[in-house]
């Protein structure tokens, strides 16, 4: 197309935040709903986008709305844009009364379940004019977010192939199994996965990163893992277990943490990959915005806080 014959695009910060809201929730009616605007006034806005740009950014049907390829393009410039926006006004005015700051953060389940919770109530408490929306994802996936601009921050497994994302040292994480008190296993001082595979299996709900990430090994051995149940969250697995139902895998601090009040057994995987250090990652810490920034260096680890031993 010449440059005689581009159109005019004009959309505003309010057009962009509602797209991304619609796009989010797969809904206008929703989406309208997170930008506080009548539903009326959200589908004018979004025909308005689509009729200046000629193409639709929307397929509509009866189970809600996602985006065309073109709308999948302006979900990523728009939270490009509206992520400059954000770090230009805390660069300008960081403590500004009212002022709201915003991190979006994507964490795999061991962080999320073990260490952000503390973590990040206290950085919300000493921060009150900024929000955060966490997010869980298996680390790969996270990866792909953080380098497409959709997540400020991610944190992953340092074991993930990062590309070219920066990183930070989180937490050291270790994965170890849990078996009931009497079980065969419970006597050994440690097992390797591989020996497991023909267990039956407590597991974590589908779409937790850290059973994800089980699922990928047992899938490298050429195996699929056999669940007698699946549940939410590592205590409530290590209260299945307790039972005898099946054997689990949890992060450490999570297994001790159960077996002060349940009769479960910690036996340590002798897997190369069962430790890991647990990273904060970004495409570039120095271009984050400053409510991002400070998120980074209350969570990071530096000489002068005590790396945490395995999740």
């Amino acid at each position: 197309m010449s440059p005689s014959r581009w159109l005019p695009v004009r959309f505003d910060l309010t057009d962009l935040r509602l797209f991304l809201h619609v796009a989010d929730t797969g809904s206008i009616t929703a989406g309208a709903e997170r930008s506080a605007m009548a539903l009326a006034s959200a589908s004018a806005r979004i025909r308005g986008m689509e009729d200046a740009l000629g193409i639709p950014l929307l397929e509509r049907g009866r189970r809600g709305v996602r985006p065309t390829p073109a709308g999948r393009a302006v979900i990523h410039h728009a939270r490009l844009i509206l992520h400059q926006i954000e770090r230009m006004r805390g660069e300008l005015n960081e403590y500004a009364r009212g002022l709201k700051g915003h991190v979006r953060l994507l964490s795999n389940t061991a962080a999320i379940n073990e260490f952000l919770p503390d973590a990040l109530a206290e950085f919300l408490a000493a921060n009150p004019n900024i929000d955060i929306d966490l997010e869980e994802r298996p680390s790969h996936a996270i990866v792909a977010a953080v380098a497409a601009g959709l997540a400020d921050l991610g944190v992953v497994a340092d074991m993930v192939d990062l590309g070219g994302l920066e990183t930070r040292p989180f937490r050291a994480d270790r994965l170890v199994l849990v078996v009931a008190k009497g079980h065969r296993l419970a006597s050994q001082p440690g097992v390797a996965f591989a020996d497991l595979l023909d267990e039956p299996f407590v597991g974590l709900n589908t779409g937790s990163a850290l059973q994800a990430y089980l699922d990928t090994h047992a899938a490298r051995a050429g195996r699929s893992l056999s669940f007698r149940v699946r549940v939410r969250g590592p205590i409530a697995l290590c209260r299945v277990v307790e039972r005898g139902v099946g054997i689990g895998i949890v992060p450490e601090s999570a297994a001790h943490r159960a077996a002060a009040t349940s009769a479960i057994q910690v036996v340590e995987l002798s897997d190369s990959w069962a430790p890991r250090l647990l990273v904060l990652c970004a495409r570039r810490f120095d271009e984050l915005s400053a409510h991002a920034r400070r998120l980074v260096e209350d969570l990071a680890l530096s000489p002068q806080k005590s790396p945490v031993s395995a999740d």
